[in-house]
């Protein structure tokens, strides 16, 4: 039995996630971003999931979302599922809180939610306002970010297994109604990233598709990048990653 956070796990592919996890035994924890989005995940309270709570567009909340996790560790995976598609949150959300919460959340395995809309990004950190205080970048950039992210984590952190996934374009409530990628598929890859013991899930640097790997954005793998992009983000969030 594994214990696994699950963040954005009100609803959606996070929740399908979570509710995988409970099915096959694990340990979960399911995070919303306020009291009132734990409703939709009552079910999965009373069947014995941990929760915590907090807003990831604002960097006090993610270290309170951290210090609630504390209390449910330690964590053997964490799956940083939570996402939006547009708007100023874009980056404090899509980049800024996985990478607090990977700094201030020990796991041994690390899963990130990528798109493949990450192949349109544009590495370029010098137009990005972390702050939120205005959109600046977009939903392809915070993609290709946090798949850099994955890659970065995997590099400085040889003992944890980093990885990404595409979970396609499915019918979510951010997907919208016209997404043509199954539903069903959607949480299964990072579910099993979390969780496996089968040595195909054992690895770690990759990006996923439907239990496959597949070449990302040749960005993801540039050192110099991504070295920039941690700094960058622990600048913003004055928190340094932990030596491994």
């Amino acid at each position: 039995m594994a214990r696994i956070l699950v963040t954005g796990s009100a609803d959606g592919l996070g929740r399908a996630a979570a509710a995988s996890l409970l099915d096959d035994g694990h340990d979960v924890v399911v995070h919303a971003r306020s009291e009132a989005r734990l409703a939709p995940v009552e079910d999965l309270l009373a069947r014995g999931a941990g929760r915590v709570v907090g807003d990831l567009a604002e960097v006090d909340q993610v270290r309170g979302l951290a210090e609630q996790a504390a209390a449910h560790g330690p964590f053997d995976a964490v799956i940083h599922n939570a996402g939006v598609i547009d708007g100023p949150a874009l980056l404090p959300v899509n980049v800024v809180a996985p990478y607090a919460l990977t700094a201030l959340v020990p796991a041994s395995r690390l899963v990130y939610l990528s798109s493949s809309m990450h192949r349109g990004g544009r590495p370029d950190l010098a137009r990005a306002d972390w702050s939120g205080a205005r959109k600046t970048l977009t939903y392809s950039d915070s993609k290709l970010l946090v798949t850099a992210l994955m890659a970065a984590i995997a590099r400085r952190w040889p003992d944890v297994l980093s990885n990404a996934v595409d979970p396609g374009w499915v019918p979510t409530r951010m997907g919208g109604p016209s997404a043509s990628d199954d539903l069903e598929l959607g949480h299964v890859t990072q579910a099993w990233l979390a969780a496996s013991d089968e040595p195909e899930a054992q690895v770690s640097g990759q990006y996923w598709f439907h239990r496959r790997t597949e070449r990302p954005h040749r960005a993801v793998h540039d050192e110099a990048f991504q070295d920039a992009l941690l700094a960058a983000l622990a600048e913003r969030t004055g928190v340094e990653l932990p030596h491994r």
